[in-house]
């Protein structure tokens, strides 16, 4: 069977940032809860994914519709779910966010 190759138009968003050690434990993720529910509710959204490096890095990955959807939900997370836990787990002075243009996806 050979594998569909697409030009996609979609857009990640791949916020990545060193983290407390608490994330490593069994069921810290979970503090992310309301960071999905946010999510979900944002126009545009596909899906999420997080993933950690050997170094402790978590890198968030987050697809939208568009660039300006992934950008829009961007500018008002901080402020939408300032009282969620998971903002104690992130070293904020490490986060590097972009939003990147998938150019190929393949299944």
């Amino acid at each position: 069977m050979r594998a569909a190759v697409h030009a996609a138009a979609e857009d990640l968003g791949m916020p990545a940032s060193a983290v407390a050690d608490a994330i490593a434990q069994p069921g810290s993720v979970d503090v992310n809860e309301d960071i999905n529910g946010y999510l979900r509710r944002q126009p545009g959204f596909r899906w999420r994914r997080m993933v950690q490096d050997d170094d402790g890095t978590i890198t968030d990955i987050v697809s939208w519709d568009s660039a300006a959807d992934g950008r829009r939900s961007a500018s008002g997370i901080m402020t939408e779910t300032a009282d969620s836990p998971v903002h104690a787990t992130i070293d904020q002075a490490t986060v590097d966010f972009r939003i990147v243009p998938v150019l190929q996806h393949t299944s």
